[in-house]
């Protein structure tokens, strides 16, 4: 299954340190609910089992590591495409420029 988020927001601004812990930011929050509204609508389901991930990004500028999208973008499918992201046991990345029209397309498949 493919679906196609916004891109995230940075790891930067995914974090934050509130009393001594790190925990989701408010932004990171509204994402990961963007995330779930979509995979409702597109009608995806959960898969169980080990799971390869396959990810596109096209950022909007040249600012963003790759390594930094995956990681938000693979937490915030965690509950909505699977369980958990422990599942996931392969994944093939791609950066891409695209200033129109920035966005990660994510493809999950089972192993």
């Amino acid at each position: 299954m493919t679906i196609t988020l916004p891109l995230p927001p940075s790891a930067n601004r995914y974090w934050r340190n509130f009393r001594g812990r790190m925990v989701v930011s408010a932004e990171a929050k509204a994402y990961k609910e963007q995330a779930a509204w979509l995979a409702k609508v597109g009608g995806y389901t959960m898969l169980d089992g080990a799971l390869s991930l396959s990810v596109e990004v096209y950022r909007q500028r040249k600012a963003g590591d790759l390594d930094n999208f995956l990681k938000i973008l693979a937490d915030s499918l965690q509950g909505i495409i699977y369980a958990n992201d422990s599942q996931i046991v392969e994944i093939h990345a791609r950066l891409f420029d695209d200033k129109a029209n920035p966005r990660a397309v994510v493809s999950v498949e089972a192993k």
